[in-house]
């Protein structure tokens, strides 16, 4: 898989511009993508993958550009709840974990990036370094 900056990079072209929603969409598709085995999204897995959104912001365009997964190909779907969150299925081995994304996380950012006066930016730098526990729930 790509490399977490060049991920960003391609989220953000797609996107049209940088924000928090695509930093944490690309952490979420990652790490979610890794608790499934999935190592090849767009590659050899594609046909594997299936993913529930369940917010349609910009974690969403992040998560497509991650994954692979559209709504056009079926292999994305959304189900409007208005939670920061995505559940990444393995159709061949069965294996899903929805990930999402922790309201405490808005808050830690001023401990990770303290210098950046601007909330929106410091939590889009903080949250390319926040461990993953802090950022996200987990659920089988």
């Amino acid at each position: 898989m790509e490399t977490f900056d060049q991920l960003l990079a391609e989220s953000t072209r797609i996107h049209g511009h940088i924000c928090a929603g695509q930093v944490i969409g690309v952490r979420m598709g990652m790490a979610g993508l890794e608790r499934i085995g999935i190592a090849e999204p767009k590659g050899a897995d594609r046909k594997k993958l299936y993913v529930v959104v369940e917010i349609d912001r910009c974690a969403t365009d992040a998560i497509q550009s991650v994954t692979g997964c559209t709504l056009g190909k079926r292999s994305l779907r959304w189900l409007d709840f208005g939670i920061m969150a995505a559940t990444f299925v393995n159709l061949d081995t069965g294996q899903a974990v929805r990930v999402t994304a922790r309201e405490e996380a808005r808050t830690l950012s001023e401990s990770y990036c303290p210098a950046i006066a601007d909330k929106y930016q410091r939590q889009l730098e903080a949250y390319k370094v926040m461990p993953l526990a802090e950022l996200f729930t987990f659920q089988e």
